[in-house]
C-alpha cells in the first residue's frame, strides 16, 4: 500500500515480473486494502495468481518509525514482514516508508548476528565492469566507524553470494583519496579496515566517479551519501535518456540515423534504465526484505520483486549469515580501534 502509487504500481509489477521472469515455484501474497488491490488484479489478470490479505491499517509514507512501531501491528507492512518471520513468504518487497519498513523488519525479524547493529540497503550499481555493491543507500542517516565497517563486511558477502564474486575488492566513498580527508567516521573505518584485523580485500578511498567506473566491486558509505548518490545517477540516466530522445527525433535525418542506430541505442537504454537497478535489499537482517524506489514504475517494481525471488532461491542467508557470524569476534579483535584512529595516545 505504500510508494507513491500503491496498488497500481505493485499489482502491474508483479505482472511484469511474470512476463519477464515467469511465475513457475512463486506465489503472491498482497497485503492491503482489498477494495483497492482487487480491481487492479482484475484489471491486470492476476485474480487466480495472487491472494489478497486483507488489512485497512497502513503506515503512512511521513510517519516516523517509532511511531510505526509502536502503532504499525496490523498494517500490511507489518503483516508482509510477519508472512517472512513465520516462513509463510521466502521475502518481502515494499516501495513503502523506508525508516519503518527497516524498524519494523529490525523488530520482527531481528539482526542476523549478534553485535549487528541496524541492516543496511544496498544497491546493484551497473558499472563498465559489470555489477558494484553500494551500501548503505538509505537505510541508516548517519554511521559510525564501527557501523561503515559491519557495512563492509555485509557487502562483501552479498557481492559473493549475490554476483559470484569470490574475493570482493572494497572501498570507502570519500571527498577525496587522501588519508586526512573526509570526516572523523569515515576516517576512523578507514583506519581499522587498512590495519585491523580483518580478511578484507581492502583498497581505500573511493570517490563519486569510481562507483561508475567500477573501480571496486563494493562501495561503502553511510546512507545519506549514499542515497543521494543513488538518486542524482538515476536523474542522471533520466536526463541523458530525454537528451537523447530529443536529438534523435529533432529531423528527418536525425529519425533515419536513429532508425539505423537502433540495436545499440536499446542496449543502451538498457544499461542506464533506472528500474533496472530498482530494489536494494536490507542487509543484516534474519530474513529477505527488499526496498524498492517509492517511485519506481511497474518494471521497476518488477525488478524488485525478481531480486527478492533471486535471493529466496539461493543460499544468500546462509552464506551471509556465516560471514555475520564473524562480527562479534572480529570487534573483539578490534578493540584497539583508538589505537588506530589515533583516539588513544601510542
Amino acid at each position: 500500500m505504500g510508494g507513491d502509487h500503491g496498488p497500481s504500481v505493485v499489482v502491474p509489477g508483479v505482472r511484469s515480473y511474470l512476463r519477464t521472469h515467469g511465475g513457475q515455484g512463486v506465489r503472491f501474497l498482497l497485503h492491503g486494502d482489498e477494495a483497492a488491490i482487487a480491481p487492479e488484479l482484475s484489471r491486470c489478470g492476476l485474480t487466480e495468481l495472487c491472494e489478497i490479505r486483507h488489512t485497512d491499517k497502513v503506515v503512512a509514507m511521513d510517519e516516523k518509525p517509532a511511531q510505526a512501531m509502536r502503532r504499525g501491528k496490523g498494517s500490511s507492512l507489518w503483516n508482509a514482514i510477519e508472512a517472512v518471520k513465520t516462513g509463510e513468504a521466502g521475502g518481502v518487497v515494499s516501495a513503502g516508508n523506508t525508516g519503518a519498513l527497516m524498524a519494523i523488519s529490525k523488530l520482527i525479524l531481528r539482526m542476523a548476528a549478534p553485535g549487528l547493529e541496524r541492516p543496511a540497503i544496498v544497491a546493484s550499481w551497473p558499472t563498465f565492469k559489470g555489477v558494484t555493491a553500494v551500501l548503505d543507500v538509505g537505510a541508516n542517516i548517519g554511521s559510525d566507524a564501527e557501523q561503515l565497517v559491519e557495512f563492509a563486511i555485509m557487502g562483501e558477502a552479498f557481492q559473493t553470494a549475490v554476483h559470484g564474486v569470490a574475493r570482493p575488492s572494497i572501498g570507502l566513498l570519500n571527498v577525496g583519496s587522501e588519508d586526512m580527508k573526509g570526516n572523523e567516521q569515515v576516517k576512523e573505518a578507514h583506519a581499522i579496515l587498512r590495519d585491523g584485523p580483518f580478511e578484507l580485500n581492502y583498497q581505500g578511498f573511493v570517490e563519486g566517479d569510481d562507483i561508475g567506473k567500477g573501480t571496486v566491486d563494493v562501495v561503502v558509505t553511510d546512507g545519506f551519501t549514499g542515497n543521494i548518490a543513488l538518486k542524482t545517477a538515476e536523474g542522471t540516466a533520466r536526463y541523458v535518456s530525454a537528451l537523447l530522445r530529443e536529438a534523435l527525433t529533432s529531423n528527418l535525418q536525425a529519425k533515419l540515423g536513429a532508425a539505423i542506430a537502433m540495436p545499440a541505442l536499446r542496449r543502451m537504454r538498457e544499461k542506464i534504465d533506472p528500474s533496472a537497478i530498482n530494489g536494494g535489499p536490507l542487509l543484516g537482517l534474519k530474513g529477505i526484505v527488499v526496498k524498492s524506489h517509492g517511485g519506481a514504475d511497474a518494471k521497476g517494481f518488477g525488478n524488485a520483486i525478481r531480486i527478492a525471488v533471486d535471493l529466496a532461491r539461493s543460499d544468500y542467508m546462509t552464506k551471509v549469515g556465516a560471514n555475520l557470524g564473524r562480527l562479534e569476534a572480529v570487534f573483539d579483535h578490534a578493540a584497539p580501534a583508538g589505537e588506530i584512529s589515533g583516539d588513544t595516545p601510542q
